[in-house]
This record gives structure tokens, C-alpha cells and sequence, in this order.
């Protein structure tokens, strides 16, 4: 199979900044969760606050991706990145000082929008400059997500934790370098635009698996499902490690932050094992075996010590991340042309499925108690079994 290469030094600076915007988007998202414990120790918050909090982030963040990935696709505007990020920072300005549970609702939902602009809008950007390696740009780009998601964490624990709510400005100041990274992207994009017209058209490949539009639309219910017990378990990992590892084992708010840490960390490891996986093998295969595959090392997690918790943790976390990538793809390739319609609403979903996940399992945790639920939630895997019936549309 011919391999195509990116060899435009344009190009591949375009994929780096693009990859640090995302880095640096999703480390800003990701310090909300991290400074959990404290927000919840200083302003007395219960468990389904908690949630909520995770609730409205991830709700504006993932319900406006759909229609922003729509509107680029026939209206790209090669400032929205830079716009996106405006409200980041007017997010992070107001968490900084926020001593109420309905001003730290306001902010997360500024930094929720934020992200809403930017995920659709880069993902079109990395295809732009691509080059014809449109997998490979993908991983580049949603790698710099995973690797900003594992920062953030160690940034609530070296920084936020240790000196105050009020340090959260400089991630501030942190925000206005990434508008500026953000318009230098805008610059190039808009030469794109003026050269080739909508980007959509330049980039749209012909539908080659001769699906009927029935098993189109029982692949995407598939999809759907298969991304409920995903972004299920992996938000109940996300928000409430931290809580588990501190209730289970005494550990200290900063050593959890840490294991985190380590969970992002192999997440993003996953991210790109699972695209390379996919490419060689086939996209039905890596879903397959990353989403019922982790369900052994699920299982066995509640019931371990702190080593094999934190290990099976990153683990299940490296595993279960590769799925990403692959649905999206197998996604593309059901309804091609429609890059950001598509990227919008399965990044959306997967946050919006997120947040939900994290308002129930707070609520559940203050019912019962944080143990349940990952007892409880060490199930869901077990739902990837319904892969098999997904069709394979490449040989």
C-alpha cells in the first residue's frame, strides 16, 4: 500500500500548532476536574454537585460541536479558533475568584463553549493540512488533546493545590498565548480558503462500502451505544479516581492528581496505538477489542490494592482511548464529506455522554458510596460485545 507522506515544512508547522492549540484547550478543560477535592472541601459541594459541575462543562462543550462543525463545513471562519478561546479565558478569569457553586457553573460553561469552537474548527484545519495523510494529521491532532488532558492534572496538583483557587490566572495569561497561536493558524487557514474555496469540497471522498442506508443507520445506533459505555466508564475514571484512590487507600489530594496523571498519559498512548492498529488491521477490529477487550482488567480493578488499581486504571484507560479515533473514522467513512458535521457531533457526544455520566455517578456515590460505583460501572465494557454486528466496510 502506497504511503503518503507530509512533506511540506508549511504544513506539518501548521499540524504542530494546531496539535498545541488542542494541548492547551483540553489542559485548561481538564484542571476543572483536577481541582475537584479542593473546590469540594472549600465550598462544602456533595457528590451530585460534583457531577453537575462535570454536567454543565462538558454539556456546552459537546451540545454546540454539532452545529459548529455544520456551519464550518459551509461557512469556515478562520478566526472562530481564536473567538473560541476568548471565552476560555473569560472562563478561567471568572474560576479564578468564583466562591459560589452558581459562579463556578458560569465558568466551567464559558470554558465548555470554548472548547465547542475549537474541536470541530481544528479538526478541519488538521485535514486542510494534511496533505492526503488525513489519519495521520487526525492522530497528531488528537494527541495534542490527550497530552493536555494528562498536564492537567499535574498542573491542579503542582500549582492550584498548593497555592489557591486564585492561581487559576495564570492559566489565564497561559490562555491569551494560545489566542495568539490561534490567529497565526487563522492566517494560514484563510489563505486556504481564498485558494481553494470551502475546504469541504477539496478534502470529500467517495462512499465506497456500498451500504444500504438501513445498515448505514444500524452502524451508527452501534456507534452510539458503543460510545455510551466508553464515555461512561472512562468519565467515571476521569472525575472520581481522585475520590476512589483518597476513600479506598488514604492517599493525599496531590499523589491522586498524580495517578491522574498517569491515566491521561496512556490514554494518549492509546489514542495513537489504536490509530496505527486501525489503519493495518481495520477500524471494526480495534473498537472490537478496546472497548470488550478492557472488560477482564475492568472487572478486576475495584476489588486490587493501590498498585493494581492504579495499574489496571492506566491500563483500561490506554485501551479504551484507542477506540476514539477508530469510531470516528469508521464514522467518516459511513457518511464521507462531512468532516466537521461528523467530528462535531461524535467529539460532542463523547463529552455531552461524559458529563451525564459523571452527574449520575455522583448521585449514585452520595446514595451508596464511591466504591459502588466502580463496582458498578466495571460492567459497561462488556456492552462492546455488539461490534461484532457492525459491518465491515473495508476489506
Amino acid at each position: 500500500m502506497k504511503r503518503i507522506k507530509i512533506n511540506n515544512e508549511a504544513t506539518i508547522s501548521v499540524l504542530i500548532m494546531v496539535s498545541l492549540g488542542h494541548l492547551l484547550n483540553d489542559m485548561f478543560q481538564s484542571v476543572i476536574p483536577a481541582i475537584y477535592p479542593m473546590l469540594k472541601e472549600a465550598l462544602g459541594l456533595s457528590f451530585l454537585q460534583v457531577g453537575i459541575i462535570t454536567l454543565i462543562n462538558q454539556l456546552t462543550s459537546s451540545l454546540l460541536q454539532p452545529l459548529v462543525g455544520y456551519f464550518s463545513d459551509k461557512h469556515p471562519r478562520p478566526y472562530g479558533l481564536a473567538m473560541g478561546m476568548c471565552f476560555t479565558l473569560g472562563g478561567l478569569v471568572l474560576l479564578s475568584f468564583a466562591d459560589s457553586f452558581a459562579l463556578i457553573l458560569a465558568a466551567v460553561a464559558m470554558v465548555g463553549i470554548g472548547s465547542s469552537v475549537l474541536h470541530p474548527e481544528s479538526s478541519k484545519v488538521a485535514r486542510l493540512a494534511s496533505g492526503g495523510a488525513k489519519g495521520m494529521a487526525q492522530s497528531v491532532f488528537q494527541v495534542g488533546g490527550n497530552v493536555g488532558r494528562a498536564f492537567g492534572p499535574v498542573v491542579g496538583a503542582l500549582m492550584i493545590v498548593p497555592h489557591g483557587q486564585g492561581t487559576i490566572r495564570w492559566l489565564a495569561l497561559l490562555s491569551i498565548v494560545a489566542i495568539g497561536l490561534l490567529v497565526r493558524i487563522g492566517k494560514w487557514y484563510k489563505k486556504q480558503i481564498e485558494l481553494y474555496g470551502k475546504s469541504r469540497s477539496r478534502f470529500d471522498i467517495t462512499n465506497s462500502t456500498h451500504l444500504s442506508r438501513r445498515q448505514i443507520v444500524a452502524a451508527l445506533i452501534i456507534l452510539l451505544v458503543l460510545m455510551f459505555s466508553k464515555d461512561f466508564y472512562m468519565a467515571n475514571i476521569q472525575s472520581y479516581l481522585t475520590f476512589y484512590l483518597i476513600d479506598r487507600f488514604g492517599l493525599s489530594i496531590a499523589a491522586s492528581q498524580y495517578c491522574l496523571f498517569g491515566f491521561f498519559v496512556f490514554a494518549a498512548l492509546g489514542l495513537l496505538v489504536g490509530g496505527v492498529v486501525g489503519d493495518r488491521y481495520g477500524r471494526k477490529y480495534v473498537i472490537w477489542g478496546s472497548i470488550l477487550g478492557a472488560a477482564p482488567f475492568a472487572l478486576l480493578l475495584p476489588y486490587c490494592n493501590l498498585f493494581w488499581t492504579v495499574a489496571l486504571a492506566m491500563f483500561v484507560g490506554m485501551i479504551m482511548s484507542s477506540a476514539m479515533s477508530a469510531i470516528l473514522v469508521y464514522a467518516t467513512e459511513l457518511l464521507p464529506g462531512n468532516v466537521g458535521m461528523i467530528s462535531g457531533a461524535f467529539f460532542g457526544l463523547s463529552f455531552g455522554l461524559g458529563g451525564i455520566g459523571s452527574a449520575f455517578f455522583g448521585w449514585l456515590a452520595d446514595v451508596e458510596s464511591i466504591r459502588f460505583v466502580f463496582e458498578l460501572t466495571a460492567f459497561l465494557p462488556l456492552m462492546g460485545i455488539i461490534t461484532y454486528f457492525l459491518p465491515n466496510i473495508k476489506s
